[in-house]
């Protein structure tokens, strides 16, 4: 039985809230890297809203506020990368919310830099933060925001193109993704996930 097969539907929840959870690492030796995405979407978001992020509950740092009328929980999962999915899970359990409310936003080294794709399910592919969402929640029917890093290049190590230094050009491309992926969760809690990915889904 999956996760949400076990939620309570607590009237005033399910329909209206909606946990955000970008995934990264804590510390600032991982803040501008190509693995931070998912935190980086989440700052963009916190600065446009007006939604500070700094409680720690849940083994994350969250905030609450609302866009466009519905109350959103943006969330920073503090447990390094590998062991996302129980931050993920404790906010998703917590605010009871149904799957397509729960958008998980990450880095996809299968998508070209600056790229967005919007999912409203799939598997984990080989994200460890994403393996750990979805074992956690035991389902991979929640939408999903997938940031493009880029691939590896020829004699570039997997670990340095993730969480090693990005160069200033490149840094400008990864800003530009992150105000999208932003803009794309917004787009999806106004206008819903298929409009969403008709207006984002794109090759940058």
């Amino acid at each position: 039985m999956g996760l949400f097969s076990r939620f309570k539907n607590r009237p005033g929840y399910a329909a209206d809230t909606y946990v955000i959870a970008g995934l990264g690492n804590p510390g600032r030796d991982y803040e501008r890297t190509r693995h931070n995405m998912g935190f980086r979407a989440i700052d963009v978001l916190s600065s446009d809203e007006k939604i500070d992020v700094t409680r720690d509950k849940f083994h994350a740092l969250i905030g609450r506020g609302r866009i466009d009328g519905k109350k959103v929980i943006l969330v920073k999962p503090q447990t390094y990368m590998n062991r996302s999915g129980r931050a993920v899970r404790e906010a998703a359990m917590y605010f009871d919310v149904a799957p397509q409310n729960l958008i998980v936003i990450y880095d996809d080294i299968d998508l070209p830099a600056g790229s967005i794709r919007i999912r409203k399910s799939g598997g984990a592919g080989t994200h460890n933060g994403m393996r750990s969402v979805v074992e956690e929640l035991g389902t991979t029917d929640f939408v999903r925001v997938r940031i493009g890093i880029g691939a590896v290049e020829d004699g570039e190590d997997l670990v340095d193109r993730v969480t090693g230094k990005v160069p200033a050009a490149d840094q400008k491309i990864l800003d530009a993704a992150a105000a999208e992926a932003a803009a794309a969760v917004k787009d999806i809690i106004l206008y819903g996930v298929d409009n969403a990915m008709n207006r984002h889904n794109h090759v940058s």
